[in-house]
């Protein structure tokens, strides 16, 4: 089977989708036709010369995958602290070079467990107290967000989630301010790493910490999206599905609040309902 990118309107090819031949079944009949695929490939992050990590992303936005993964997962803390960040080759890459002012060391620890990482987002982390990157706050308390703006905030997202309306194979992660509009999307094949993407977006434009925003995901809110967001300063993350019980734990820990099942007019508060104005909320 062929699986060639489609090109885009500079004819140069668009890596984040890809065009197949498929045999379609529908009420009895069989048809040949093209389908397209969102493309899955690996992302090497290395600080200085030495490989740090491994994660399969969508490619797209690759330095801004790297900056919110160094960010949120405790390399650095700042911008400052990020002296260059490049692809490891001109042009399309899979592997990204991070080269920080506080030198390019990484302990043998760590660098084992990033390297077991991968789409998964915290399972190659060795505990669950190595994931709670230091110097973590509470968010904003005065951040406040309607109930009639959150239950608009998933129709937004899946209105521009341009990939997924082609592939129907994404995730995607858009920060929103208290009115509903739209300040950054990124999608990609992993939950964590359109977390990390927009969370990049936003240290490399300085425009962190996230102090006004409501962060909506597509998918489940698990733990390691919690956790990136409580770096990021977000004060409110909102999923269109479950959270787990150690995402609920963490976000009422740091009085994050924390929204699920977000669908139609109904949603579930599992922490932080004080920032949820308006009738009907407590």
């Amino acid at each position: 089977m062929e699986i060639v990118p489609k090109p885009d309107s500079a004819n140069r090819p668009q890596r984040n989708i890809a065009l197949t031949s498929v045999e379609q079944w529908q009420e009895g009949e069989v048809t040949r036709v093209q389908d397209y695929l969102a493309v899955e490939e690996p992302l090497e992050i290395r600080l200085g010369d030495t490989p740090m990590s491994v994660t399969m992303r969508t490619p797209g936005n690759d330095r801004e995958l790297a900056a919110g993964f160094l960010l949120t997962e405790g390399i650095i803390s700042d911008r400052n602290e990020l002296k260059g960040l490049e692809p490891v080759t001109s042009g399309a890459s899979n592997t990204i070079r991070a080269d920080l002012t506080t030198g390019d060391s990484i302990s043998a620890a760590m660098q084992r467990n990033f390297l077991a990482a991968s789409s998964c987002g915290i399972c190659g982390k060795a505990t669950i107290d190595s994931i709670r990157v230091r110097g973590i706050k509470a968010p904003n308390c005065e951040f406040k967000i309607s109930p009639k703006i959150l239950c608009d905030l998933p129709e937004r997202l899946r209105k521009r989630q341009a990939v997924f309306g082609r592939t129907g194979g994404l995730h995607a992660a858009a920060a929103f301010d208290s009115s509903g509009e739209l300040l950054v999307i990124r999608e990609d094949i992993g939950r964590h790493n359109a977390v990390d993407k927009v969370i990049g977006w936003a240290l490399l434009n300085n425009r962190l910490p996230l102090r006004d925003v409501a962060l909506m995901v597509s998918g489940r809110g698990g733990f390691e999206i919690v956790q990136k967001a409580l770096v990021a300063g977000i004060p409110v993350l909102a999923s269109v599905s479950a959270p787990s019980s150690l995402a609920v734990q963490l976000a009422r820990e740091f009085s994050m609040t924390l929204v699920g099942f977000l669908r139609g007019q109904r949603f579930v508060i599992y922490s932080g309902p004080e920032r949820i104005n308006g009738e009907g909320t407590v």
